[in-house]
């Protein structure tokens, strides 16, 4: 059985030092691909943008500076819960995230009643599924680049 767990976030999103305007992200976790989450957001005039990255980095993130490559999450104030920067990379393009973390440990802990951090790897269907999610990842990955 496929299950998930979604949430809207409003996120400002920094184009600048100068400039930047809040925009509801969609994040969302699914059963079928038990390690990771999905951030997906909308430009005007853009196509929505989908990044799946690893749930455990989105949770370490929000207290500590976590990742490296394409994907980056850091607290603004790493002695406090308050808000994390998202930045997600291809090559020289990227697109930084500003967020409260309040909406980002709720969604978490609700991914977390669904699959417990470290049972990810016991769900039956995993191992079906994986060379789907496979799968769509390539796929995603060739449509963008």
């Amino acid at each position: 059985m496929r299950e998930s767990v979604q949430a809207e976030v409003m996120m400002s999103f920094l184009v600048s030092e100068e400039l930047s305007f809040r925009i509801p992200v969609e994040l969302r976790y699914e059963t079928c691909d038990p390690y990771a989450v999905r951030l997906t957001f909308h430009l005007p005039g853009d196509a929505p943008v989908t990044w799946a990255f690893g749930r455990e980095l989105l949770i370490d993130g929000v207290g500590r500076p976590c990742g490296e490559g394409d994907v980056r999450i850091t607290p603004v104030e790493p002695e406090a819960l308050g808000e994390v920067l998202i930045r997600l990379q291809v090559g020289s393009d990227q697109a930084l995230f500003r967020s409260s973390s309040a909406p980002l440990v709720a969604f978490l802990d609700r991914t977390d009643k669904l699959v417990p951090l470290g049972q990810e790897g016991s769900l039956a269907d995993f191992d079906a599924h994986l060379d789907e999610a496979l799968d769509r990842i390539l796929a995603e990955e060739q449509s963008t680049g």
